[in-house]
């Protein structure tokens, strides 16, 4: 079983992003699929935040939630807790030794996991075994390597080649998108339905988000720690990194555009 390194890690600046996200900017190609009474996984689940919105369209059926970081797992059974959600469950564990037997659930579902993982395939098929005969693996990652942005500073181009030397350095995959059909094609699946979206960052609001969170994580996440410890950057790189972070978010013609490749999978 590979060992895996989070490129992201846990601070504060990462987790409050991934807080962020919501069922319906997340996994919209799923929820049309979803009906109440259906039993699902949500595999990585971060701070629980989409899981919450697929709990809710599954109703009276059971969430689960799942991750390897037990502090994130309990941010998330906070944020429920909060919200008077009741019809979902957070647990601690390992993507590639799913803790329940085969066919246990009717969906499962990962959001931007399978890019960080050293063997993406062996998760896939491990969600495939725990999901029932007939039942959806439902997945969407990013593609690094396809993401644009204008103005086209060089700090930011400096930021993707970092962010792709780091992530490969993990073993992982940053440009997963364009391979995810591929991997749930080695996996075993034979009946997938491809899809993709995007998110935009281009409004004030959304420039304020994405180009604040990534100048924090620049400095201050294992985003930053990975970079220094293996040498890929120094200090002064950082910096400049997240001033241009910063610059771009300040930019009234600023705008990103984050492409991600989803599977529909037929167990």
């Amino acid at each position: 079983m590979p060992q895996e390194t989070y490129s992201h890690g846990h601070h504060e600046s990462v987790v409050r992003t991934h807080a962020g996200r919501t069922a319906e900017d997340s996994a919209a190609y799923l929820l049309p699929r979803l009906s109440p009474g259906m039993d699902l996984l949500d595999v990585g689940c971060g701070p629980g935040s989409i899981t919450l919105g697929l709990a809710a369209a599954v109703a009276p059926g059971l969430a689960t939630g799942l991750d390897a970081s037990e502090e994130v797992v309990g941010l998330a059974a906070l944020a429920a807790a909060e919200r008077g959600v009741e019809n979902v469950r957070f647990r601690a564990g390992d993507v590639y030794e799913l803790p329940w037997p085969d066919a246990s659930f009717d969906v499962v579902h990962a959001h931007q996991v399978l890019h960080h993982l050293a063997d993406p395939v062996a998760a896939l098929r491990e969600m495939r075994r725990v999901t029932r005969p007939g039942g959806l693996v439902a997945v969407r990652e990013a593609d690094f390597a396809a993401m644009s942005w204008y103005p086209q500073l060089p700090e930011l181009e400096e930021w993707m080649d970092l962010y792709q030397r780091i992530a490969r350095g993990n073993g992982a995959e940053p440009d997963g998108g364009r391979r995810l059909l591929g991997w749930a094609l080695e996996a075993g699946f034979t009946d997938v339905d491809p899809s993709a979206s995007s998110w935009l960052y281009a409004t004030p609001e959304r420039r304020r988000e994405h180009g604040g969170s990534w100048a924090e994580r620049v400095l201050h996440s294992a985003f930053a720690e990975q970079a220094l410890e293996r040498g890929l950057a120094d200090r002064p790189a950082l910096e400049r990194i997240s001033a241009g972070w910063r610059r771009w978010a300040e930019d009234p013609a600023g705008w990103f555009l984050m492409p991600s490749a989803e599977i529909l999978a037929r167990a």
